[in-house]
């Protein structure tokens, strides 16, 4: 059975990007970057807003307000490249021309279950905010994990994070400082139906 992580870089005040700033808010560091090229293979999970910026990327895009690529920017792109990508999306059409991408038009919640069930390996989220609440409201998220800059992005923050979420019960099973100032943080996540309304008896 496949294991399904959400995986998020953010702000410390939860946006997923913000206007003006580089990949990475400008803040990776060698640590950082070590262990992101550790990590093992994947299939991505993403909808098509993430699709459509990301593809455009790898085909020579450069981001709003940079004049090029910084190196850590363009090697993170390449290696999506190369990984086996899942896209949902109805407006999209065949055939998609990002390397390694599958179109799949079915409802994401049950497709997802489908692969979690029939297959083995990591499946993982990029981006793809909306994608990412129906899975884990779906109970379909085995890891929630975040990796945290230090950034405060509220003049110039886009991409809130968290807004529409249910009530989440999260039980940390790993925790990391990179470079001294970056901070991951990962859960197991349960979904509750109502915030406890008490302590234990």
């Amino acid at each position: 059975m496949s294991e399904l992580l959400v995986d998020f870089i953010t702000s410390l005040d939860g946006y997923a990007s913000g206007e003006g700033w580089p990949g990475f808010w400008g803040l990776e560091g060698p640590e950082y970057l070590a262990w992101l090229g550790e990590q093992p293979e994947a299939t991505y999970l993403m909808g098509a807003n993430t699709y459509r910026l990301m593809s455009g990327f790898a085909a020579g895009e450069v981001p709003k307000g940079q004049d090029e690529f910084r190196p850590e920017e363009e090697a993170s792109v390449d290696e999506l490249t190369q990984a086996s990508k899942v896209v949902f999306s109805s407006s999209l059409e065949e055939p998609l021309t990002w390397a390694n991408s599958t179109l799949v038009r079915d409802d994401a919640v049950e497709a997802v279950r489908a692969m979690k069930s029939s297959g083995s390996g990591l499946l993982s989220t990029i981006g793809s905010l909306s994608l990412c609440r129906s899975l884990l409201r779906a109970g379909l998220v085995d890891r929630f994990r975040v990796v945290m800059f230090p950034v405060i992005t509220g003049a110039t923050g886009e991409e809130r994070i968290y807004d529409g979420y249910p009530d989440v019960a999260l039980e940390m099973i790993e925790h990391r400082t990179f470079d001294g100032r970056i901070q991951l943080v990962e859960y197991k996540p349960r979904v509750l139906e109502h915030p406890p309304l008490g302590g234990p008896a």
